[in-house]
């Protein structure tokens, strides 16, 4: 390719290829592995990405069947109003089956999802996914980016007897104690079930603080943990939020802190407030509220035009817009409460991370250690195992038969394209050295 155009030029032109494409193009040449494999072109990815309108028209849907197996679909979100890209949708390979794994966040494409002490994180768009070491006994989990180390971490809280705070670190590779569970309340209580949301750099989760000697509620109120300084902050909530006694949940609404708050007793409305500047309590604002009409359950996220993506009484999800107040079908169902919503960017995250083989063929995971590295895999009994890697191994070949062939095809239209702007380069330089010469032939007629 240097033939062609100089290696800036190439790199510039990879940075903006979708990550199928990259993912193919590593077998163009070892040069080409090793430079879309480095952290440095991740990162330049991955910004690129973000920068890219059509980049934030994406989003992930879980649902659960009868069987409690989740089910992802990528789904093109955009300002259509007859909602027909919902039926357009692609079905994406769960890395594990036959269980069910509770998500607990997504960052830049990358998802942290936990089934009981084991935790994984998952990189659907190049299928590929880590097994975290255990914890000693977590109870509450949240994921997020820290901007500050360029490194995705997770952080684990087991609140009783005493809160022990662990924080697990993708660069690091390994869990570590840290002291930020000194600064909780030793009655404080966790909604597990509300999950958490990553905004502005940490993690939020909804908590109160219980008095020990009567065991009632008192102070609801939105715990954060920065991944930055790794410390814990109180945010407090709208005032008449606290009034009403309202039931909420936490979101990200266009990159800010959002709740959706339910009264306690059955009700013909929800509301949904935003901290229009990050932790400062009286920026709270009611943002709209939703009606609703005795059929919608729960509110699980948020569209780019601003419609509101809920979930109905047998499960199937809906849009819901606050102005008109109409209610549309997606065509998507699946169990109650077992459905989620969040905006997806593509991303290389976890491409240089080691596997035994591509996720593309039901990989095995890695087990990740603080000092060594070794290999997990589901199946306890050896030779089975083996068996079964060689089965995969040679699926593995035949699929990778058809990827080359689609690899030269791509390959043959990227020359083109540069061959073409090479031409393109000629000429205007061409054009150049003309116009310089007209220039100074002007020059000597004056002089």
């Amino acid at each position: 390719m240097s033939d062609y155009l100089p290696e800036e030029v190439v790199l510039q032109i990879l940075c903006r290829l979708p990550v199928k494409s990259l993912i193919r193009f590593r077998c163009v040449s070892k040069l080409w592995n090793s430079l879309i494999t480095t952290s440095a072109f991740i990162d330049s990815h991955l910004t690129q990405s973000l920068s890219l309108p059509s980049n934030s028209n994406k989003l992930i849907v879980s649902r659960g069947d009868f069987r409690a197996i989740d089910i992802y679909e990528f789904i093109h979100d955009d300002n259509n109003v007859s909602d027909s890209s919902f039926h357009q949708f692609q079905n994406v390979e769960f890395p594990l089956s036959l269980s069910y794994y509770r998500l607990i966040g997504s960052v830049n494409g990358l998802f942290c999802l936990c089934e009981k002490e084991r935790i994984i994180l998952w990189n659907p768009c190049i299928r590929k996914f880590i097994t975290l070491p255990k914890t000693n006994r977590a109870v509450i989990n949240g994921f997020g980016f820290d901007a500050r180390t360029n490194d995705y971490k997770v952080v684990s809280i087991a609140p009783k007897p005493r809160p022990l705070v662990e924080v697990y670190s993708l660069k690091e590779g390994a869990w570590r104690k840290t002291s930020a569970g000194d600064s909780l309340s030793p009655g404080i209580m966790f909604q597990c079930c509300n999950g958490a949301a990553f905004i502005n750099g940490a993690v939020h989760f909804q908590v109160t603080d219980r008095i020990n000697t009567r065991g009632l509620e008192v102070c609801p109120f939105i715990l954060s943990f920065d991944f930055g300084d790794e410390v814990f902050r109180m945010i407090s909530l709208p005032e008449f939020v606290l009034r009403a006694q309202l039931q909420f949940e936490i979101f990200g609404f266009r990159g800010s802190l959002s709740l959706v708050c339910y009264t306690r007793m059955f009700s013909n409305c929800c509301s949904i407030w935003v901290m229009k500047e990050y932790d400062v309590v009286k920026t709270w604002s009611k943002l709209c509220t939703v009606d609703l009409c005795g059929v919608i359950r729960r509110v699980l996220g948020f569209r780019k035009n601003d419609h509101v993506i809920v979930e109905a009484d047998d499960a199937k999800l809906f849009s819901y817009d606050p102005q008109s107040k109409q209610v549309k079908n997606l065509g998507i169902y699946g169990r109650s409460f077992k459905s989620c919503a969040d905006n997806y960017v593509e991303s290389l995250v976890l491409l240089n991370k080691p596997v035994l083989f591509d996720k593309a063929n039901d990989a095995l995971s890695l087990w990740v250690g603080s000092s060594k590295r070794k290999f997990w895999v589901e199946s306890e009994d050896e030779s089975v195992r083996d068996k079964e890697t060689i089965r995969k191994l040679k699926k593995a070949m035949v699929d990778q038969q058809e990827e080359i062939a689609t690899l030269k095809i791509e390959i043959t239209s990227l020359k083109s394209q540069m061959a073409i702007l090479k031409s393109q380069s000629l000429l205007v330089q061409q054009w150049s050295n003309q116009v310089e010469n007209t220039s100074s032939g002007v020059g000597d007629v004056g002089s």
